[in-house]
């Protein structure tokens, strides 16, 4: 299955997605915030805590839904010294996603560091022992 993918993101929130709880995260690295702005609510994400670069076939993480997507300016102003101001603006990504189950990467295709990074990822079976 091809599919965007997010990355970096804190191996807690990946543990606490795979519990089956439905989360609301702020992403702002630029990467992922680019990469939400061709998404649409329903759409499947493969996510990761293998940073942008370093992903490769192998890797593993897991495929969320996206639940609903919001993607707003944030105006902030720094002080120097208290005589000089500097207003500066973040673009973040607020995503609320459920876990649809673990995958592991098959190909990634990375276009440029403004485009979205594509991945083909394989459902992973995990069996226990009874």
């Amino acid at each position: 299955m091809k599919c965007y993918a997010l990355t970096g993101i804190s191996p807690q929130i990946i543990r606490e997605l795979q519990e089956g709880k439905a989360r609301t995260l702020e992403l702002q690295s630029t990467h992922n915030v680019v990469t939400l702005a061709g998404i649409n609510p329903g759409d499947l994400v493969f996510m990761t805590s293998v940073d942008m670069e370093d992903l490769s076939p192998g890797d593993s993480g897991i495929v969320v839904e996206i639940i609903s997507l919001s993607i707003t300016m944030k105006r902030m102003v720094e002080y120097s010294h208290g005589l000089h101001y500097e207003e500066r603006e973040r673009m973040s990504a607020r995503i609320k996603v459920r876990c649809v189950g673990s995958s592991t990467v098959k190909s990634v295709t990375v276009e440029g560091f403004i485009q979205p990074i594509t991945v083909d990822v394989m459902k992973s079976a995990c069996y226990h022992a009874g």
